[in-house]
């Protein structure tokens, strides 16, 4: 039998995903109570209404998220995201650059190649937002010539949040391979022979949404 693996976080009110990003309000547009004049008898609904910033929980960046003129969410092919042969690499501890020998000759190409640092231990923590690990210009250029097909993290960003110059995001989006932050549970998955599906709502001139991450195993 198939084994499903959640990779996502769960989103809550007023949780921070990134430091200076606004935290997302969730409550209730038409509460249960409110709702029992427009139903009969004991039949009530609760219809939710959320704000948030793209940038929210576990989410996945399209190539818009950066350039102008790149796939925006509603452009992603569904073979983009989902259904796809899925590769775990095991990111040194305590190692906040991960350059190239850590794929030490593992074929990345046509893989959801997701980057397990263990970062997301610290979920929900200050240690979170500093000194997190993310992977070099040229572990990006690497996955990009390679063909990888979507490049995740378990960590608060791919790159550096220091370098303004954001080279990963900037080499692996312009490669037209999307990226997916702020993953967890990567450790639970074996290192290949899965599944691995991140799809987002199909939302035009948007670049990043959230996305309920996953697994199938078997």
């Amino acid at each position: 039998m198939s084994k499903f693996i959640d990779l996502s976080h769960a989103i809550e009110d007023g949780m921070v995903t990134y430091r200076g990003l606004p935290a997302p309000k969730i409550q209730d547009h038409l509460s249960r109570e409110d709702s029992k004049p427009h139903y009969s008898g004991s039949t009530t609904f609760q219809i939710g209404k959320i704000e948030m910033v793209a940038n929210t929980g576990t989410y996945i960046d399209a190539p818009f998220h950066r350039y102008q003129d790149g796939q925006d969410l509603s452009q992603l092919d569904l073979a983009a995201v989902a259904n796809l042969d899925g590769l775990v690499i095991h990111a040194p501890p305590n190692f906040r650059k991960i350059s190239p020998d850590v794929f030490d000759g593992r074929d990345v190409t046509g893989k959801a190649v997701l980057i397990h640092t263990g970062w997301d231990r610290h979920w929900g923590t200050e240690a979170y937002f500093k000194d997190h690990p993310f992977i070099t210009r040229d572990s990006a250029e690497y996955l990009k010539s390679e063909g990888s097909a979507l490049v995740g993290i378990d960590s608060l960003n791919i790159d550096d949040n220091l370098d303004g110059n954001r080279p990963a995001h900037t080499i692996l989006l312009g490669g037209g391979i999307p990226i997916v932050e702020h993953l967890c549970n990567l450790g639970a998955l074996p290192n290949n022979g899965f599944k691995f599906f991140a799809v987002p709502a199909p939302v035009k001139d948007m670049g990043s949404f959230p996305v309920r991450a996953f697994a199938i195993i078997g």
